[in-house]
Parts: structure tokens; C-alpha cells; sequence
């Protein structure tokens, strides 16, 4: 296979070829279905199933199926029920089928690679598990990538097929193990069309910031800040308070040389005093991330089962599944119930008592809804006794800090409040943040804590900001006055692409099912200078088609709303054409 080797997600022109390969394989050489006189075998997922197509030149080689969970059915449905195989039950399973290849390709690295390229595809879309069906006979090769079976065999036709299946975290690790030189030669020499990277980051964290990518990682080029729209990160759009911005001032070189208080000790009585705390509830931290790594590496363990909200900031799946490795599960949040926590089945899920930690982000990013403290207080007092809470209120600026759960975490072992200073006090360059728990659980947390973990310039600054309350409450209102007007204008530019606010400093773009991917239109974008948050890769339940947009200034909100309105005059399909009615209804694979 040359550099002509291409992977893109199929036209409405390849959809013959896929029908009647389907039809020259599964009817005539393997006799799983009747042979059509149309020679065309179609498939009762067709208008819902993605296909994955490899072509080298004008030659189509080969093509994989994909059903994701939001279409509601599987091809499996039609031989098993769900309580025969409960897998499929679950709302971040993906369906691989129909894995086919042309003959004469049937020796190279066309089925592996469209396997992998699946796999990504899956991925991108926040899949956790896949579940497919492999024939008896090429079982090895489904083996040696990572699945398993699951002891349920079909018979269709006169095929045998076993169902397998395999988590995406460990699939993906084991394709980078055991054929990472194999996929960087076929990286060299293949047009990947498809809307996701060809490999995934080397953590496995789907991190933001790509915009400082464009910037320049290496601070070279740091005056093209002024050319980008950094609407990928929340960073807040405000600069910090004067206080904060003299502090910083006054001596720089002095601030960049000394070493600064080795407990942040300043820094913690400031907290204790502006939030009306006992100082030995508090630990300090380097950002909020600083402190999850400490505390989950802590108190967790491979044995730990975990619940957290789905969607839900990425670094809590990324922390508790891929460092620490415990048992996760996923209290699914619906785009119906407008996002929000359900008290009621939150409780059922958690009254069971097998949970070791709940997370709970709030006001919630990425999907901007805030759960009332007094609502959060009920659940934690009526939960079992074993079960700790996590509640992270990065946000919570923007709503009220009288709604902070601080003050019971200050006294109850069970919770720990985790509040970041970085975003709402414009200080996320300098990366601050404090935790609060019960006396012996912040001396524990402390116990852990290196030495200067925080920078002098960071606890000037955080000291400085948290003396100001006024300035920033202002900020925050300004904050929605923004974040309405951009709603209002996107709504305007983009009649069909439902806008949805948050209480913060972000709202999120959702495009229509069929048109273009969330991927799509964040590369589309960055073409004009503007940098979003693909949501797709956080969970399925944004189905590969929401963005998230940080609130900017007056004059970047404008450029952001210019970026999309000619984004999607770009993106949006063409007027469907007739070619695909006259295909008809011919062979359909039921």
C-alpha cells in the first residue's frame, strides 16, 4: 500500500459499492444470506449506521460498520435480547459490524487498519465499550487485538459468529503496546480523512488547550495571542484584580527568585478568613488537578469503585480509571432532564452502598448546570456511611458562593470541597487552589503536599485576588451579560443549531443529527483563528455533534460568532441526492 491509501467516513457514493460487496461476500461466498437478484445487500441499520471506508485511489478496498448507542438498536438485537447479553444496555457501548474487505486485499493491512480507525472513531465519540460479532473462523484475529468473547454464540445463516467485546481504554492501550511501530508505519502512509486524530494523546486524557499549540508550546511565537480566539479553555476573560496585578508588579524579579512560604501559609489564613473556615480544614494545591491527583492517589485504589455524573469533567474518568485503575461507574445525565442531577435516581444509585466515592462537579462542567446546595445536603446526609463525596466547585462563583458545601465539608469525614482559584479569579496561569475536609482528612492531604508546591508569584496573587471580593463579584455579572449576548447572537448567525447556556463562563453549541460533526466545525473554525472544545471525545451523550464555547470579550465573542456563521455555510451538506432513493429497499439484511 502506497501514500494513496485513504480512510474517510463513506459518501453517498460508496454506499452501492458497500451494498453489493456486502452482497458478493455475505450472500454468495460465505451463504449467510439468500443471494438478491439485484445483486445488493442492504442492511436495517443502513440510515443509522456510520461506515468507515479504505480506498486506495479510485479503488474502495474495504469498509467497517459502526452503530453507536444513541440510535437505540443493535444488529445484535436481532438474535439476543438485552437480558441475554446486558452489555448492550449500556449508553457508551458502540457496535462494530460487517467488518469487510475486498479479496485481493485480503492479506494486507486493510482489516487491521480499519479496525484501528473504528476503534478511534469510537473513541472520539466517548465510547468506553465496544461489542461485536466475529465469525469462528477468524476469531484469532479478533483475539490478538484485545477482545474478548463473551460465551454467547450466533448462527446466521450458514455463518458461526461468537460475540465479543472489549473496553476502549484497554483496547486502545493495547494497540499503542503491541503494534505502536506497525500503526506509525501505516500513519506515514495514510490520508486519514477521518474527523479525529490518528492516535490519541499519550496519556489517554482528552485534555483541552489545543489553541496554545497554535501559540507556540515552546513560547517562541507568544504574539499570536493577539491573533487567536482561546475559546477552547475557561479561562476567564477578565484580567485579574488591580491588587492582584500590582502584586505581581511591584518586584517581579524578586517574586521570580525567592522562594516562597513552604505551606502557603499566608495563603491558607487568607482562605480560612475570606470563607469563614478553620485553617486546619484546608490544604492548598496547585490548581484543582494538583489536588485530585494527591487525594485520589491517596485514598483510592485498584479495588475502589467510583460513581461519576456522565458528562463530567474529564480529568476525574482520566485520574480514577487510568492512573488509579479502580471500578468506575456512570450516573448518566440526559440532554432531556436539561442536564441536571435527578436527586431522586442519584440517591437510588447511591443507596446501594458499593460506592467507595461519588464526584460530583458543580456547577458541572462541561454541561454548565448547577445541583442547589440544599438539594446536595440532603443526598450526602441520607447516603450510606462508607460513601465519600468529592464536590468540586470551580465554578461556583458564578452562581453564589453562599451555595458552596465548604462548611459541611469542614465538619463531615465523608465530603471534601475542592475549589479551584483559577478561573474565576483570572489566576489559571499561575495555578492556585484549596480543598477543605475535616481536620484529619486536610492534615492527611497536607501530609502529602510537597513543599512550595505553590509559587510565590501564584500565592501573591491568589492572596491579593481573594481581598478584592468586589471586584470579582462584578466580573462574574459581566460574565453573564456576556455569555447571553453570545447565546443570543450565535442563535441568530445559526438558526439551526440549538444553543444552550450554562450558569458560568461557557455555553455549548449542539448541531443537527446529519449534519456536520462537532469535529468538523471545531477544525472549520480554527481555520478563522477561533479555538473551541469538541465535547464529543467527555461522553456519547453528545452524540459527536456539541462544542463548548468560553465567554469572551465583546470583540473576540464577535470573531467567535463570524468563525461559526462561516463554518457551517462551509459545512453544511449539500441537498441530498436522488441517487440514494433508487437503491430502494433491495436485499436488506434483517
Amino acid at each position: 500500500m502506497g501514500r494513496d491509501l485513504e480512510l474517510r467516513t463513506a459518501t453517498p457514493e460508496d454506499l452501492d459499492w458497500i451494498h453489493e460487496l456486502r452482497h458478493r461476500v455475505y450472500a454468495r461466498e460465505l451463504g449467510q444470506h439468500p443471494p438478491d437478484p439485484a445483486g445488493r445487500l442492504r442492511d436495517g441499520l443502513d440510515g443509522d449506521n456510520v461506515y468507515l471506508v479504505a480506498a486506495r485511489g479510485p479503488a474502495r478496498i474495504g469498509f467497517v460498520s459502526l452503530t453507536p448507542p444513541w440510535v437505540g438498536r443493535f444488529g445484535l438485537d436481532k438474535y439476543l435480547t438485552r437480558d441475554e447479553l446486558p452489555v448492550l444496555a449500556g449508553h457508551d457501548v458502540f457496535e462494530v459490524r460487517i467488518l469487510t474487505v475486498e479479496p485481493r486485499w485480503r492479506t494486507t493491512s486493510a482489516a487491521p487498519l480499519l479496525m484501528y480507525a473504528a476503534l478511534r472513531w469510537i473513541a472520539s465519540r466517548g465510547g468506553r465499550r465496544v461489542v461485536a460479532m466475529g465469525r469462528t473462523e477468524v476469531l484469532d484475529m479478533y483475539r490478538a487485538v484485545g477482545l474478548r468473547t463473551v460465551g454467547r454464540t450466533v448462527r446466521s445463516g450458514a455463518v458461526t459468529f461468537e460475540v465479543l467485546t472489549g473496553g476502549v481504554p484497554e483496547l486502545t492501550r493495547r494497540a499503542r503496546e503491541r503494534y505502536g511501530s506497525a500503526l506509525e508505519r501505516l500513519r506515514s502512509a495514510v490520508d486519514w480523512r477521518l474527523d479525529m486524530p490518528f492516535a490519541p494523546r499519550p496519556d489517554g486524557c482528552e485534555h483541552g488547550g489545543a489553541s496554545f499549540t497554535a501559540l507556540g508550546t515552546d513560547f517562541r511565537t507568544l504574539h499570536r495571542r493577539r491573533d487567536i480566539v482561546m475559546a477552547d479553555v475557561l479561562d476567564a476573560w477578565f484580567p485579574p484584580a488591580p491588587g492582584v496585578r500590582a502584586a505581581l508588579a511591584d518586584d517581579p524579579a524578586w517574586a521570580a527568585r525567592t522562594s516562597p512560604p513552604s505551606g502557603a501559609e499566608g495563603l491558607s489564613e487568607q482562605i480560612a478568613t475570606a470563607r469563614e473556615l478553620p485553617p486546619d480544614t484546608l490544604a492548598v494545591g496547585a490548581g484543582s488537578s494538583d489536588l485530585i491527583f494527591r487525594a485520589f492517589g491517596r485514598r483510592l485504589t485498584p479495588r475502589s469503585r467510583v460513581l461519576l455524573t456522565d458528562p463530567c469533567y474529564g480529568e476525574y474518568a482520566h485520574v480514577t480509571e487510568r492512573v488509579v485503575g479502580c471500578r468506575v461507574d456512570r450516573f448518566p445525565l440526559r440532554r432531556e432532564d436539561g442536564w441536571r442531577i435527578d436527586p431522586e435516581r442519584l440517591a437510588a444509585a447511591v443507596h446501594s452502598g458499593r460506592y467507595d466515592l461519588v464526584v460530583v462537579v458543580n456547577p458541572n462542567n462541561p454541561t454548565g448546570r448547577h445541583a442547589p446546595a440544599a438539594g446536595l445536603r440532603a443526598l450526602i446526609g441520607a447516603a450510606p456511611d462508607r460513601t465519600h463525596w468529592w464536590i468540586d466547585e470551580a465554578y461556583l462563583g458564578y452562581v453564589g458562593l453562599d451555595e458552596s458545601l465548604a462548611g459541611l465539608a469542614a465538619t463531615d469525614p465523608r465530603v471534601t470541597v475542592c475549589t479551584s482559584l483559577s478561573k474565576m479569579y483570572a489566576l489559571s496561569g499561575l495555578r492556585a487552589a484549596y480543598a477543605v475536609a475535616e481536620p484529619s482528612t486536610a492534615a492527611e492531604l497536607r501530609r502529602w503536599t510537597p513543599p512550595w508546591t505553590v509559587g510565590l508569584p501564584a500565592q501573591m496573587a491568589a492572596v491579593a485576588a481573594l481581598r478584592d471580593p468586589g471586584y470579582y463579584r462584578d466580573r462574574w455579572l459581566a460574565t453573564h451579560a456576556l455569555r447571553r449576548r453570545l447565546a443570543a447572537d450565535l442563535a441568530e448567525a445559526a438558526p439551526d443549531v440549538s444553543v444552550e447556556e450554562s450558569v458560568a463562563n461557557f455555553l455549548s453549541l449542539t448541531l443537527p443529527p446529519g449534519g456536520p460533526s462537532a469535529a468538523r466545525l471545531v477544525e472549520e473554525c480554527r481555520r478563522h483563528g477561533v479555538y473551541l472544545r469538541d465535547l464529543s471525545p467527555l461522553s456519547p451523550r453528545y452524540e459527536g455533534r456539541t462544542v463548548r464555547v468560553a465567554v469572551r470579550d465583546t470583540a473576540e465573542n464577535a470573531r467567535i460568532v463570524a468563525a461559526c456563521r462561516a463554518a457551517l455555510d462551509v459545512l453544511r451538506p449539500a441537498p441530498a441526492a436522488p441517487v440514494a432513493q433508487s437503491l430502494g429497499a433491495a436485499g436488506t439484511a434483517r
